[in-house]
């Protein structure tokens, strides 16, 4: 079998390793080594993060709306089963930025979970409301 020389193969695949690692520190960002290590381990941080973005996402638009529906007088969690009760379809990304953005409507919105909760006939409400 023939040898192969890989030639400019190995001089592509070196140089954008090199590339991705630059702005690393020190031998990092110079020697191809050290360099592969880094921006293996930089990728495998990027791959995790991507997914552990969405999760601090989901907190952030959860606290936003507990915040928002505690003005309105309703726990986050009643007016979640308030909503689904009123066969709402808005998620959590677009109450959380209504709670932002337009503090009235989503007063409105509670104001329907509201009602929607009282249809029920008060189900799973805490005993002290009805005494």
């Amino acid at each position: 079998m023939a040898r192969v020389k890989r030639g400019n193969k190995r001089l592509l695949k070196r140089k954008k390793i090199l590339d991705r690692a630059s702005g690393f520190y020190g031998t990092k960002s110079k020697a191809h080594r050290m360099a592969k290590l880094a921006v293996d381990k930089a990728l495998g941080y990027a791959y995790r993060d991507r997914r552990q973005k969405k999760r601090h996402l989901r907190s952030l638009w959860i606290v936003r709306i507990n915040a928002a529906a505690r003005l309105s007088g309703l726990s986050y969690s009643r007016l979640i089963a308030g909503l689904k009760a009123a066969g709402s379809e808005l998620d959590r990304k677009v109450l959380a930025d209504l709670a932002v953005a337009d503090p009235q409507g989503f007063a409105g919105i509670a104001e329907l979970a509201k009602k929607a909760l009282e249809g029920q006939g008060g189900q799973g409400a805490p005993a002290s409301a009805e005494a």
